[in-house]
């Protein structure tokens, strides 16, 4: 084996704790974990030595709104952040992944364009229950539904005898249904039309109620089905006591936050700035301490970035008009050191990893070779120094349009080198080795 590499460091993430070990892979995986240096490894001194993180919720947009973010473009930034795996959401590409079609054509535009791994979700929309079972066949790692309207009108929301239909063929090849959980029967009266510029008439249109009602109604779904059911980014703390309840009562239920949930609060969003629009909203300072919370004592099971880039001119960058803006946080790169940088005071290093690395693996059902460092499982091993601070830049990011409410923060957490298939992908700010990356698909 020519090709080995072996890196030693002092803090080495290995059987869930940091350790000393040398950790040396070839052809694209694990080969040797030592507990002592090993001559010849490259000696990484006190930077942590971890699993590359696993980007469960992304929206790429490739095909057809490439101009919007792109393979190249997405998993170049996602090496940036440390991340080596990430898992494409089926609305934002045109055409959207809804049948085996359209997932052959989204197959065929990621070619040649991975730096990192990519699973796929496929999506249930109204009238499509009989592509699931082709979907789940091709290779698609869960099915993601909207209750609310996606802002896509190709990918319409589903009500609640559609996810019905659909619950017995996703359970049947044990995929999880992940849900946009927002749910309303009439829309919420204020002067947000009137004022919209005012972020606090955004956030009071988007109620915590919406988010509860709708994880509601996923339980009760799950628990009539036995279908696995995951409640994407989670932003209203109404929902906890919900999904910690399903949990105790046994259900197959998991749910995740995301960075700008626990990053930001709603008390320090400016009106007129539509960086910050996402829908659910970011809510208030009191509200994310309890997602915080939920972090740890495992109501919620991992962190994700819900990457949703979109091209300046409709984000309203001008004009100000929240109501008009397309929503989404653009932060795919900063998925580490933004979380870090919220729970390091309330976390340990110890109980945060995990939340970006076996647990999103799990939930994806990839923990026979991904999210540890183990003997056999693939060298995706990503280097970082969690007491590194530095300042975002635009000129840092390397997603497809520089715009992020992440831009100016100081973030604890550099990362220094990330590995994918055993390639050194990015070193220092730069891209080393490009097209390493492979399709994540499910077995």
């Amino acid at each position: 084996m020519d090709n080995k590499i072996c890196i030693y460091s002092e803090r080495c993430w290995i059987n869930g704790k940091l350790q000393p070990a040398t950790v040396c892979f070839a052809d694209g995986v694990i080969t040797e974990i030592l507990p002592v240096k090993f001559a010849g490894a490259v000696d990484a001194g006190n930077l942590i030595l971890m699993p590359g993180i696993i980007d469960a919720h992304v929206h790429i947009n490739e095909p057809g709104r490439t101009e919007w973010e792109g393979f190249d473009t997405a998993t170049k930034a996602a090496a940036a952040g440390g991340i080596t795996t990430i898992v494409d959401m089926p609305l934002n590409a045109s055409p959207v992944t809804t049948t085996v079609k359209a997932f052959s054509e989204k197959l065929a535009a990621s070619e040649n364009k991975l730096h990192v791994n990519v699973g796929f979700y496929g999506g249930l929309v109204p009238g499509n229950t009989s592509d699931i079972a082709p979907l789940a066949e091709a290779g698609v790692l869960g099915i993601k539904c909207f209750l609310v309207h996606s802002g896509i009108d190709e990918f319409p929301e589903v009500k609640e005898k559609d996810i019905a239909e659909a619950m017995p063929v996703i359970a049947k090849y044990g995929l999880p249904l992940l849900a946009h959980c927002e749910v309303f029967e009439k829309e919420v009266v204020n002067d947000f039309a009137a004022h919209p510029n005012s972020y606090s008439l955004y956030l009071e249109s988007r109620p915590s109620a919406w988010e509860k009602d709708a994880v509601q109604m996923m339980l009760r779904l799950c628990r009539n089905h036995q279908c696995p059911v995951h409640i994407v980014h989670v932003s209203a703390a109404e929902a906890l006591p919900l999904i910690s309840a399903a949990k105790k009562e046994g259900l197959p239920v998991t749910a995740e936050t995301c960075a700008h949930y626990i990053y930001f609060n709603a008390e320090d969003i400016p009106d007129a700035n539509c960086l910050y629009k996402c829908a659910p909203p970011i809510r208030n300072r009191e509200n994310n301490n309890k997602l915080k919370s939920a972090l740890l004592d495992g109501t919620l099971d991992f962190l994700a970035t819900d990457h949703s880039p979109a091209p300046p001119a409709i984000k309203e960058l001008q004009s100000g008009n929240i109501r008009k803006a397309w929503g989404g946080i653009a932060g795919l790169q900063f998925l580490l050191p933004a979380t870090w940088t919220a729970l390091k005071g309330s976390m340990s290093l110890e109980k945060f990893i995990p939340l970006l690395t076996s647990q999103p693996a799990a939930f994806l059902q990839v923990s026979d070779r991904k999210g540890a460092l183990k003997v056999g499982y693939d060298a995706d091993l990503v280097l970082w120094d969690p007491e590194y601070e530095e300042k975002v830049t635009s000129g840092d990011i390397l997603f497809r349009h520089k715009v992020s409410p992440y831009i100016g923060e100081t973030l604890s957490g550099s990362i220094r080198q990330t590995y994918v298939n055993g390639k050194l992908v990015y070193n220092n700010k730069q891209i080393i080795h490009k097209n390493s990356g492979k399709w994540l698909l499910r077995k």
